[in-house]
């Protein structure tokens, strides 16, 4: 096995990613190696790039959360998956196991949860290391590029449709129709919903038709978003996704929540969310934040994959063009998702 390989290292926040030569890890005990076949780009990695959140990662470290490969090696102790398995390695890289949000199965919520490409060097490099009790585990027939969207996008706007708790033939409005909102509308589409798509670019909204939506709003161009869903949907969607960084999508999203329905928030746009409070307490509605998904929900999301139920639009990139690809992520240039793959990382 190689001694070192190629990765793409954050070394300061806010600067392009260096492409270095980094030493290919060992597994320890409990832990596995993955050799990269392919791993996508998400929203998330523009983020860790400027240092934008909170709690920021240590540095320098590799991003990308999103990555999917056979296992390489396997460290003591390990016997849930072998070498030569296809895996993922997701955002959700470990949790505690023992507190009240893992006992419930809610692990996306765990204090001690790490995080792939963040917390834990991630899968913009040839190998990483996988905790390999939170690796998806990836259906056979699915090529790692089509499948490297459906561990983060897929996921979390799977778990987010989940937590409307909008029933079939009832209404969801998903707003962005964009990287996340694509992948939302299929999987509200075979999960028996009725689709409105919200977005600001016309090309967006006849691809959001294609796959299925069943009414589609220009947010920009229509007088009134607000009530123009309520029209369509005869008051209100039951169920609302926001995938749109954007906190005016967030304003509308709340005011197309049909009484007693759920708007769940997803998309992170900067600054403060103001809750209309009179509204949502004389409406009896539920604001709900979804963060990814859990282990269950992963299994879940990939089967509506595995049955070509859901495919995302993917774009391919070399390793080499990481700058580009999230300086384009960061001006709204990229239409759906894009893959790096490297013929490296393959052989």
């Amino acid at each position: 096995m190689e001694r070192t390989m190629e990765a793409a290292v954050v070394e300061q926040f806010g600067k392009p990613l260096a492409l270095r030569e980094w030493d290919v890890p060992s597994p320890g005990a409990g832990q596995i190696l993955v050799k990269t076949e392919a791993c996508g780009v998400c929203g998330t990695d523009v983020h860790a790039r400027a240092g934008d959140w909170p709690v920021k990662p240590t540095l320098p470290f590799i991003p990308g959360h999103e990555a999917i490969g056979r296992v390489a090696a396997v460290g003591a102790g390990v016997n849930i998956v072998k070498e030569g398995d296809r895996v993922g390695v997701p955002w959700l890289y470990s949790a505690c196991g023992r507190c009240e949000y893992c006992l419930s199965g809610w692990e996306t919520a765990c204090p001690e949860a790490k995080f792939g490409g963040y917390t834990q060097n991630g899968g913009m490099a040839a190998y990483l290391l996988a905790d390999p009790n939170y690796v998806a585990h990836i259906p056979s027939g699915l090529a790692a590029k089509d499948v490297a969207p459906i561990i983060c996008a897929g996921i979390t706007t799977y778990k987010g449709i989940k937590q409307t708790e909008a029933k079939p033939g009832q209404w969801i409005a998903i707003s962005g129709a964009g990287g996340l909102g694509h992948v939302a509308i299929q999987y509200a589409k075979a999960m028996g919903l009725h689709v409105c798509a919200i977005d600001i670019d016309d090309g967006k909204l006849a691809h959001a038709k294609r796959l299925g939506a069943d009414f589609v709003i220009n947010a920009k161009t229509t007088p009134d978003p607000v009530a123009a869903v309520k029209k369509e949907t005869g008051g209100g969607a039951h169920g609302v996704l926001i995938t749109a960084p954007s906190l005016s999508a967030f304003k509308q999203g709340v005011g197309m929540t049909r009484r007693r329905g759920t708007c769940v928030l997803i998309g992170l746009p900067p600054g403060e969310f103001p809750v209309p409070i009179f509204d949502m307490v004389a409406t009896c509605m539920t604001i709900r934040g979804s963060f990814v998904g859990t282990r269950e929900d992963m299994a879940e999301a990939l089967a509506f994959a595995a049955e070509g139920k859901v495919k995302t639009d993917i774009e391919i990139q070399p390793l080499s063009s990481i700058n580009q690809v999230i300086d384009r992520l960061e001006h709204g240039e990229v239409p759906s998702r894009v893959v790096l793959e490297s013929k490296e990382w393959s052989n």
